[in-house]
């Protein structure tokens, strides 16, 4: 069984890539907060235990769930456009359980081997925080680095997540009745998996519940940050809880963005493939999504609390915002990854279907302009469901702050995040579509 992995893992280069990348970037993203709430059980003053706890356990559990949403998703597409080749299997024989044992293995692999190196640079990243934390005055010069097995435990961690992803994906995959058929042409309007729903609910539900606390309670104490303590982070749990709901946003939503796309071939066909790649494509909206409310919420917050600081906390701003600055560039840079990854897997993917339209009599040019109008689509969805995601943190801190729904400055900064994030995913689509190798000479 391992060699076949590793035999199937070398013919489908890109998408086993982008797991790995993944898988390596999101074990060093948490496993460097990890180090830090290690660090905090070692000699240190009461003080500096409360620093590094918090950035270790509030802070990374956040990232963490950005990051293990991310590999559920990378992990799942890589699954599921093996349905035919899954299918193909079952046909000739093997079970369930077979093709089950064989996709785990695959992920098995790759992770175990992306987040060994992610473990490595979590050490480093670790190290790095700390040396920010000591330069800023949150903790004390005299605080040593002790890791420990933090990096290694996080490793393990996300393993044993990436193995219940791609068993999530492979379950679906071999449900029902053998065929070579793939899911998302037999059930192109499918419902969501339970554990979406129920996930999507409760973060939505949390969120509306901490925006009331902030509004009705913390916005009244005397410890001016106790508002951001409890709605600085709602704009990327809305955001996570949009992106549960993703492949259904996306069919619900290409339509509606039909006329930005143009009114060709390729907008048709880019509509289509959105509604019916919509599970596929969904994991490069999610990404976009929290990427847009990360960036929205956070910087908007800091600048809210530049505005309304009360006097006499200037140091303990200079290091809060310090740390959001740093906290939401790891993320976004991580989710600007995936992007990426991610749109490079599902072009790969699509490489025989490219190379069919073109026989079919669509020019080079027309083929390309529905999977970039297919881009567009999915980028103007998440940055707009991104954009108000961000409003769950940026409204209750404004009327905490006494700034009102609207803030009373940097109103140019949300088109800026959103024009970043949908330039960053036509990026994207190039340099996949660049990736793909298609002959175009030979059909012309």
């Amino acid at each position: 069984m391992t060699g076949l992995a590793w035999r199937s893992l070398r013919h489908r280069a890109t998408a086993s890539a982008a797991t790995f990348v993944t898988v390596l970037l999101g074990t060093a993203l948490m496993g460097s907060f990890a180090t830090l709430a290690a660090t905090a059980r070692g000699p240190v003053s009461a003080a500096d235990r409360d620093t590094l706890t918090t950035m270790g356990t509030v802070v990374g559990a956040w990232g963490a769930l950005i990051v293990l949403s991310a590999v559920v998703s990378t992990v799942g597409i890589t699954v599921t456009q093996r349905e035919v080749e899954i299918g193909l299997l079952r046909t000739i024989g093997a079970t369930p359980r077979q093709t089950g044992r064989l996709v785990r293995a695959e992920t098995l692999l790759v992770a175990a081997l992306a987040s060994a190196g992610g473990a490595a640079l979590a050490w480093l990243g670790g190290g790095v925080l700390l040396a920010l934390l000591r330069n800023t005055g949150a903790v004390r010069e005299s605080v040593s680095y002790s890791p420990g097995l933090a990096p290694a435990g996080t490793a393990v961690a996300v393993v044993l997540v990436s193995l219940v992803g791609s068993g999530l994906a492979s379950r679906r995959a071999t449900r029902g009745p053998a065929s070579i058929t793939p899911h998302e042409v037999r059930a192109t309007t499918a419902l969501l998996p339970w554990w979406r729903i129920a996930a999507a609910v409760l973060l939505l539900g949390y969120s509306a519940t901490m925006a009331v606390v902030t509004i009705t309670v913390t916005a009244h104490d005397d410890d001016p940050y106790s508002a951001m303590a409890t709605c600085g982070q709602l704009g990327i749990v809305v955001a996570l809880g949009l992106a549960c709901l993703s492949p259904w946003l996306l069919r619900l939503l290409s339509g509606p963005v039909r006329p930005l796309l143009g009114s060709g071939a390729a907008a048709y066909l880019a509509t289509y493939n959105s509604r019916r790649r919509a599970r596929m494509l969904s994991g490069v909206l999610a990404p976009v999504i929290v990427l847009t409310a990360a960036g929205i919420s956070v910087f908007m917050i800091v600048g809210t609390d530049d505005r309304t600081r009360p006097a006499g906390f200037e140091d303990d701003a200079r290091t809060i915002n310090l740390l959001n600055n740093v906290v939401v560039g790891m993320m976004v840079v991580f989710a600007a990854v995936v992007v990426v990854n991610t749109f490079a897997a599902v072009v790969a993917h699509r490489r025989a279907e490219l190379h069919q339209l073109w026989l079919l009599g669509a020019t080079p040019h027309q083929v390309e302009a529905s999977v970039l109008a297919e881009a567009r689509g999915v980028a103007a969805i998440g940055v707009v469901l991104g954009a108000l995601a961000s409003l769950a943190a940026v409204v209750p801190f404004g009327v905490a702050r006494h700034e009102g729904v609207v803030p009373d400055g940097q109103l140019w900064l949300p088109p800026l995040v959103m024009a970043a994030a949908v330039a960053l995913t036509l990026f994207a689509a190039r340099s996949a579509l660049r990736r793909a190798h298609v002959p175009r000479g030979a059909l012309r």
